[in-house]
């Protein structure tokens, strides 16, 4: 009772949060759901410029920024919700697949869950080598990247790769909800970092 009522708090609050943030134009028309378009709002961002800054939590509600990880190159990857099976699968796929390989690469997953949630989740799914980071309190992630789903207060799916100096080197929005990300290209972007 307590996780729905906790649930239907956050929603209600996401859309009213949203209602005052601005369409995405730059992403327009990229992202669908059960073959219908979805509206994404922030402000979006692209290859080569420089990755805005953002305030998320980690499982202990504190503060993190991108600014923590000066001079390190970052992995982003973007998941509506880790209760999901497919968000599941692409948290997994990160941790188990590619962490190891690129052991100099801080690799993020970003998602609005609660932090607790995600220390659940990543208890219970082994998850050591991903940092798991609740964009539910600020939705300063979501906004600075283009990312949030209007009417429904997630995150859309994508992956972003940033250089050292945390320029965006690589993209990507996954054009269908329900899909995982392309992951040879993202592995190819931090092969070339």
């Amino acid at each position: 009772m307590l996780r729905l009522l906790t649930f239907a708090l956050c929603t209600f609050c996401s859309a009213t949060f949203a209602a005052n943030i601005a369409e995405n134009s730059l992403d327009a028309g990229k992202v669908s759901a059960q073959s219908k378009p979805i509206t994404l709002l922030g402000n979006g961002v692209e290859v080569s410029q420089q990755a805005p800054d953002f305030k998320v939590v980690n499982d202990s509600f504190s503060p993190i920024t991108l600014a923590d990880y000066k001079g390190q190159a970052v992995l982003i990857s973007v998941v509506p919700s880790l209760d999901t099976g497919v968000c599941s699968i692409q948290t997994k796929h990160f941790n188990e697949k590619v962490a190891e390989q690129f052991p100099n690469i801080v690799m993020l997953t970003i998602s609005t869950d609660l932090p607790f949630a995600q220390k659940r989740f990543c208890k219970a799914e082994n998850i050591d080598k991903v940092t798991t980071l609740s964009d539910s309190v600020w939705r300063d992630f979501g906004q600075n990247y283009g990312l949030i789903i209007k009417d429904m207060g997630l995150l859309t799916r994508a992956v972003f790769v940033l250089n050292s100096e945390h320029k965006i080197v690589y993209k990507q929005l996954v054009d269908d909800l329900s899909k995982e990300p392309n992951y040879e290209p993202v592995i190819s972007a931090m092969k070339a970092l």
